[in-house]
């Protein structure tokens, strides 16, 4: 299957099971050739064709009072808006008229995330947007941040990395119990690298108290209860960790690509966190299902959102 296959088939099951309403952005003619290709059903689907919609005009004059003083002229700002698929959607999702921007499969993810920094923003408090991974096996569902966005977070980073992370999986009806992991355990080991978690960690208690959170801790001792019992006592984390925040991008990148590949872990993201409206993106390759679960995603932080901004 190609990937616009791919998307089709993927918004025919979002509508067939009442998940969402999907939007395509495209060429209406090419979307509609796809379908009939793959004897696609479109009923319940919207096509835009941004290069001739009528909201052009007004995304871009919104695009360029927040982009002029960065170098935009009005007439980038129409052509940006009648070409770029993830700015015109992301000013979509801005102005209200979707709920959730949901791209990437046929983009890097500096190219889906750009557009929707530049026309959503992050949140206001936050340094940064985070990325994580739900990865689900047959015994249980855990949580990877970050994965995808803060190569090498500050200490301050990686505490607002653990809030969020510990928040997404409260929406996603999860007791968060985080681990903030290092090579260290409480101390063990002294190094700027570990020193850098203990400071994240003791942030994170100050800013969340009511949030179970140790560290800094190994990857082991966040998983095994009768270590914690017996060397550890004092932590508040009993090895039932189901949060994992990594010390860096590196780490926790190939962490959650291992246990996908050598553990059988579904993996659902990644999943964006800290914009000021909902943005998710998707991975080349991606298959149909991945779409599905992404888009899920997108609906429960849609309906977040809008719960939250009544």
């Amino acid at each position: 299957e190609g990937e616009e296959e791919k998307i089709l088939r993927a918004a025919q099951i979002l509508v067939d099971e009442g998940i969402a309403k999907p939007i395509l952005l495209g060429d209406e003619d090419e979307i509609k050739a796809n379908a009939a290709a793959a004897n696609i059903d479109l009923s319940g689907i919207t096509i835009i064709d941004q290069s001739k919609s009528e909201m052009v005009k007004d995304y871009t004059e919104e695009f360029y009072t927040m982009r002029q003083r960065k170098g935009i002229t009005q007439a980038e700002a129409k052509r940006i808006m009648r070409k770029s698929r993830n700015h015109f959607g992301s000013m979509m999702v801005l102005k209200g008229d979707a709920d959730s921007l949901l791209s990437g499969i046929n983009h890097h993810y500096p190219e889906t995330i750009r557009p929707a920094l530049e026309v959503i923003g992050k949140r206001d408090g936050l340094s940064k947007v985070h990325g994580m991974y739900m990865m689900v096996t047959k015994k249980e569902a855990t949580f990877f941040a970050d994965t995808t966005v803060a190569i090498e977070p500050t200490a301050e980073e990686l505490a607002e990395t653990a809030i969020l992370t510990a928040q997404k999986a409260q929406q996603f009806d999860f007791e968060p119990r985080v681990a903030m992991l290092s090579f260290s355990n409480f101390g063990s080991a002294a190094h700027p690298l570990t020193v850098k978690v203990k400071r994240a960690t003791a942030m994170v208690k100050a800013q969340a108290p009511d949030l179970v959170v140790e560290g800094e801790m190994q990857a082991n001792v966040a998983l095994d209860p009768d270590l914690v019992e017996k060397q550890y006592p004092f932590s508040k984390l009993k090895g039932d960790a189901n949060v994992f925040i990594f010390p860096d991008l590196q780490s926790g990148n190939i962490a959650y690509k291992l246990l996908h590949k050598l553990g059988g872990a579904e993996q659902i993201g990644p999943i964006l966190m800290g914009m000021k409206k909902p943005v998710h993106v998707l991975q080349r390759g991606d298959a149909v299902a991945d779409i599905i679960n992404m888009a899920a995603v997108a609906v429960v932080d849609a309906q977040e959102y809008a719960a939250n901004n009544k």
